[in-house]
């Protein structure tokens, strides 16, 4: 693998991405700080403002901030109105799409059941018609949509756009999944896996903003994860990097899909969670349980969001179960701490829904007892405020992070 070079205009680019970059991170920022954080010249970062302004992408908010000694200093900040950009989750289970501003608010969020099936134009087809309806919704002019960003199960090819194989959709093997959504929505398609794009949405608007580096674990039906290192987005050699939820932590475990035993993923995706609750319940171990009653007259009743929310309530059986859930978490973490050593470690996705703190709160406590480095410092775990948008804010993320943050691959690409 050679070292690329790079010329004067990707330079040009990049510090224009910079300086976005600062100002998009930033609660609004002037100038002088934006040189003072980047290291670019005073006159460079004036020429760079002057054009985003003159583009609409950045705006004076009239707020004047005094520096000490000197004169007032303009308010720089994101012209939210200026753009938008459309996410796009596919799960096996349900679609979502959802159409944001420049700062990552969505503006429009809907959902719909994935067409069952294994034929992908028919997926294709109805995702088409999730975007349309979602842009007529927002009211949002096409000529304003910077792109659609799509957020699939792994493993990607992502150059080709080309989802390969995902265990969970029969069938599906090196579908262009890219290219046929770009040909029916009529939009450009940025594509990347679930968990990736909701690490990039969590840095774009969530607690992860700012953050150097930081690793997101996301609840999905499945497991996955995405890294941000050095405010890179970190993909790795084949770009599915992050697979945390195939990280074994009982050896003699559950057989996974992946071939391995007792993979994260394995013991507490939704449907591990709902089996052992069940387990649990005939077995007679739950009599105390509000669970108890509905299971005995239908078990279905007893799926993960009922479970969730037994949780969230205290229910001694649903929280038995989450909290080992969790441990297992904890033990990834742990890994993740030793092997990468982020600053933060958040954890997201409709998976955790109603139970968000019981993770936090057992992930918390082994970061700061098992990790080598803890007597150094600690490292911090959090929820994400995303909620059960996190992936769907993630995708269309995806748009806005490419077109507008600072990536040294651009920089150091033919």
């Amino acid at each position: 693998m050679r070292q690329a070079g790079t010329n004067l205009p990707k330079v040009g680019r990049y510090n224009r991405a910079v300086v976005l970059d600062q100002i998009q991170l930033a609660d609004g920022v002037s100038r002088v700080e934006i040189a003072q954080q980047t290291g670019l010249t005073p006159q460079t970062v004036s020429g760079i403002v002057r054009r985003l302004l003159d583009e609409g992408i950045v705006r004076e908010d009239g707020a004047s901030r005094v520096a000490s000694g000197g004169k007032p200093r303009t308010t720089l900040r994101i012209n939210a109105d200026a753009g938008s950009a459309v996410g796009l989750v596919f799960d096996p289970i349900e679609l979502t799409c959802a159409v944001v501003d420049l700062l990552g608010r969505p503006l429009v969020v809907k959902r719909r059941p994935t067409p069952p099936g294994t034929d992908p134009s028919h997926v294709v087809s109805a995702m088409a018609e999730l975007v349309a309806d979602v842009l007529d919704e927002a009211k949002v002019s096409r000529s304003k949509v910077l792109g659609l960003g799509l957020a699939t199960p792994g493993p990607i090819d992502q150059k080709p756009g080309v989802i390969v194989a995902p265990p969970q959709l029969a069938h599906w093997t090196r579908v262009p999944l890219q290219s046929m959504l770009s040909e029916v929505t009529r939009l450009p398609v940025t594509l990347d896996n679930d968990a990736t794009a909701a690490a990039i949405g969590e840095r774009w608007s969530g607690v992860g903003k700012g953050v150097a580096n930081f690793a997101y674990v996301f609840f999905g039906t499945g497991i996955g994860g995405g890294l941000i290192l050095n405010h890179q987005v970190y993909r790795g050699g084949s770009f599915n990097a992050g697979e945390f939820g195939h990280s074994s932590v009982l050896p003699d475990g559950p057989e996974c899909y992946c071939g391995s035993r007792g993979c994260l993923e394995r013991l507490v995706n939704p449907s591990a969670i709902v089996a052992e609750v069940h387990r649990r319940l005939a077995a007679r171990q739950g009599d105390n349980s509000v669970l108890s009653q509905s299971f005995d007259m239908d078990p279905a009743s007893v799926d993960h969001a009922a479970i969730q929310l037994a949780a969230g309530a205290g229910d001694p059986v649903a929280t038995a179960v989450i909290d080992e859930a969790a441990g297992h978490v904890a033990s990834v973490a742990v890994s993740i701490a030793n092997f990468i050593d982020v600053d933060l470690i958040i954890l997201g996705g409709h998976g955790i829904q109603h139970v968000e703190s019981r993770y936090v709160d057992v992930v918390a406590s082994a970061l700061a007892e098992r990790p080598l480095a803890r007597h150094i410092r600690v490292v911090e775990v959090a929820a994400s405020p995303l909620g059960v948008d996190a992936a769907v804010v993630g995708s269309a993320a995806l748009v806005l992070h490419a077109t507008y943050s600072p990536q040294l691959s651009a920089l150091l690409s033919d």
